[in-house]
């Protein structure tokens, strides 16, 4: 749904024209997958699929919310009654975000909304980003609160740590707020220091596919919760703040450390895939610095593989995709996201684009599972005002 459209809904819905319409996307994450809450690395980038919203001002203490993607009437709520717990429904992202705001002591005295969405939901394309992102660039455009981006994406994470309950890093809302087109954003979660690293695929003759698997996942789910804990506890074993302080070259005597029993097991495993990961992170950007595009595909494979095996967050669908992809010539692919389902992703050349589709639409038919969505991911505009 295009910008008139989501603008001319609401006027339908609250009976005057929206003050006016923003937009933040989703993103794939090309490499650095559950080091964000670790304090490690990541690289984001974001999709041409978006959340549009059409907003405007209200002095009443009300928050009157309404979507086109689902059924429904507008939901209205009284802002003093906003508090972390109390709703479980979608109304829980827009709401999150103005009680952050609010609690955070930002005059925010109410707003009429009407959001309209493209990013497919539970793809692990960060859809619920997408929606705080730009209900917080709407009320900071509208209210004159003048935040920068990197502390919008702050108080949205919060929205969905507190507000929802969903135990997520920065990554998600940072990418949303501040990515840039035609880059991957190079994220240090610790300090939130940025570079957008050129990723101009067309230019060099590739393509990024995605395939959306169709099995929904959730991260207010127990197993992402899990290895989050699992990750905290193996800092806490570890004696460093997180994880991203047990350096790559120092990863084989911190694991002799851990052991390999029980729950230290587990917890050895985890750590393995954040130590890599970081690494791997740093690979990519030095690849994409120099200019070998094609070289990190390998790379990307090396990220399913620890994700699968050592994180332990795959499914068979996800393995199937992946799989299929390097058969049939990817240069290299692995599942992004948060896991338990969701999407993979695949570097391929742009010739062998329709080779891979097939192949991965007939493996999925052959197994019985749910036609898969692919579709190219282009690194495209962080969040902003369409009008």
């Amino acid at each position: 749904m295009g910008a008139q459209q989501v603008r001319e809904r609401f006027t339908e819905l609250y009976g005057a024209a929206p003050e006016g319409v923003w937009a933040a996307p989703g993103r794939v994450n090309l490499i650095g997958e559950h080091t964000d809450y670790n304090d490690g690395f990541v690289m984001p980038f974001a999709l041409p699929h978006q959340v549009t919203a059409a907003v405007s001002r209200r002095t009443d203490g009300l928050l009157r919310l309404h979507s086109a993607d689902i059924e429904g009437e507008v939901v209205e709520l009284a802002l003093d009654a906003l508090a972390p717990g109390t709703d479980d429904d979608w109304t829980a992202y827009p709401a999150g975000v103005v009680w952050a705001l609010r609690e955070a002591g930002h005059p925010v005295t109410g707003a009429d909304v009407h959001l309209a969405s493209t990013v497919p939901t539970g793809a692990g394309l960060s859809s619920s980003a997408a929606l705080e992102v730009v209900v917080a660039l709407a009320l900071d455009d509208l209210f004159g609160l003048e935040l920068p981006r990197w502390k919008l994406a702050r108080l949205c994470q919060r929205a969905e740590n507190v507000y929802v309950g969903a135990p997520t890093g920065i990554m998600d809302q940072t990418a949303s707020a501040c990515c840039e087109e035609g880059h991957a954003l190079f994220l240090d979660t610790r300090d939130l220091s940025q570079r957008q690293i050129p990723f101009d695929l067309a230019a060099e003759g590739l393509r990024l596919l995605v395939v959306d698997t169709q099995v929904k996942h959730a991260h207010s789910g127990g197993e992402y919760g899990k290895r989050r804990a699992g990750c905290e506890k193996g800092a806490a074993l570890l004696g460093v703040d997180a994880l991203r302080d047990v350096a790559y070259d120092g990863l084989d005597a911190a694991l002799e450390r851990l052991g390999s029993a029980g729950d230290e097991g587990e917890v050895r495993r985890l750590v393995r895939h954040i130590a890599t990961e970081n690494r791997r992170v740093e690979r990519v950007v030095e690849l994409l610095t120099s200019g070998d595009v094609r070289a990190i595909g390998p790379v990307l494979t090396e990220g399913h593989a620890s994700l699968r095996d050592d994180f332990r967050i795959s499914c068979p669908e996800l393995d199937l995709a992946v799989d299929t992809a390097l058969a049939a010539g990817a240069l290299g692919a692995r599942m992004t996201g948060g896991g338990f389902g969701g999407s993979a992703i695949a570097l391929a050349e742009a010739s062998a684009v329709d080779t891979l589709t097939k192949a991965i639409e007939e493996a999925f038919a052959a197994a019985g599972y749910t036609a898969p969505r692919v579709f190219e991911a282009v690194p495209s505009p962080g969040a902003r005002r369409l009008g």
